[in-house]
């Protein structure tokens, strides 16, 4: 009880302030320069220690990720059990359902390549992190 008087309080202690000050407060307001952003610091280098620590983390869910899209019909998440979805749903006339399912479809193929290049370009982080002292130098 004693919470709710006080809060009541001062919040009409607040409006009577308000409106007693009048405009003075939004001119004081709109005079008075806003504080500079406080700049935050730029890391200090490209992160090359952190990533050549994390580089064989990375190559294994790749390699998971391209083994699942690989698998055959009986892998959720394959490429051919989302083929075979599409084929069903075409030969049972729900077309919308397969417009979305070949969507679906072509992007997962085409994240297959997208796996494939970013393997090849970790595999060259790792022979870089290997020439150069896990890039601590």
């Amino acid at each position: 009880m004693y919470v709710r008087r006080h809060r009541r309080t001062l919040l009409v202690g607040a409006a009577v302030a308000t409106i007693l000050a009048g405009g003075t407060g939004a001119a004081v307001a709109e005079s008075t320069p806003a504080p500079a952003p406080t700049a935050k610091s730029a890391p200090a280098g490209d992160g090359a220690k952190a990533l050549c620590k994390r580089a064989p983390k990375i190559e294994h869910r790749i390699d998971r990720a391209l083994k699942r899209l690989n698998a055959g019909a009986d892998r959720r998440g394959s490429i051919a059990r989302l083929q075979q979805r599409v084929d069903k749903a075409k030969a049972a006339g729900h077309s919308e359902i397969a417009t979305y399912l070949q969507d679906k479809l072509t992007f997962r193929k085409s994240l297959v390549t997208t796996l494939q290049q970013r393997q090849k370009d970790l595999a060259g982080v790792q022979t870089w992190c290997k020439d150069n002292n896990g890039g601590a130098s």
